[in-house]
């Protein structure tokens, strides 16, 4: 299929919400069409070149988006919230609009409904909860405890979309093929940032810092 797309410096996974405040002419035209149309647009996080008034090269797996709401202000710029849903790669980018716009095909992630996966995400959810708690502890704040999806794969995009970790990092795992591969990893990745955070905590001279890994 077609897609528009709309290449950011965020990666946008399936599940996670996503704001945008639209000024721009050609993504105005782009996100008008796809409202009028009910279509989705393909969010993808930029390999190279500007997000604002040029053009950008996108790495070549991105997360559709689905527009939820939309508000157009007077002067032509829109408001809208939006939800990734799928995700997809790129076999053929195209120029020929005002905006980028690609040949995809899905891309699922493989076996998320196995008995390997499903042991990965029960071994992968308590640490989400460690980490919950070292972050908020962090932050001087206190996060709800919720019931963790049990899903393999929408677990597994949670742990993706809460980890404060660098947007290289985030594409990396967006591009996972295999739900095993993915939950071992974050789990991985959420030991380590404990492990940071911890060590960041009881060491005073680092506790006025900014406890995250910046985005």
């Amino acid at each position: 299929m077609i897609l528009p797309l709309f290449p950011l410096n965020v990666v946008l996974f399936p599940g996670m919400l996503l704001p945008l405040h639209i000024f721009e002419p050609r993504y105005r035209q782009m996100i008008g069409e796809c409202v009028a149309a009910g279509s989705p647009f393909g969010v993808v996080f930029i390999k190279d070149g500007p997000e604002i008034g040029g053009a950008a090269t996108p790495h070549t797996v991105g997360t559709a988006a689905k527009i939820t709401s939309a508000t157009s202000l007077a002067d032509g710029r829109l408001n809208i919230a939006t939800v990734g849903y799928e995700r997809f790669t790129i076999q053929a980018l195209h120029h020929d609009q005002p905006y980028l716009t690609a040949t995809v095909a899905a891309f699922p992630l493989a076996g998320a409904g196995t008995a390997l996966a499903k042991r990965e995400a029960q071994a992968l959810a308590p640490w989400l909860m460690r980490y919950l708690d070292v972050l908020g502890e962090a932050a001087a704040t206190q996060f709800e405890r919720t019931l963790l999806p049990s899903n393999p794969e929408s677990l597994a995009n949670l742990v993706a979309i809460v980890a404060q970790i660098p947007m290289e990092e985030k594409q990396r795992l967006l591009e996972a093929p295999a739900a095993v591969e993915l939950l071992s990893r974050e789990r991985a990745l959420l030991r380590r940032e404990i492990s940071l955070m911890r060590a960041m905590l009881a060491n005073p001279r680092t506790h006025d810092t900014k406890p995250f890994t910046p985005n």
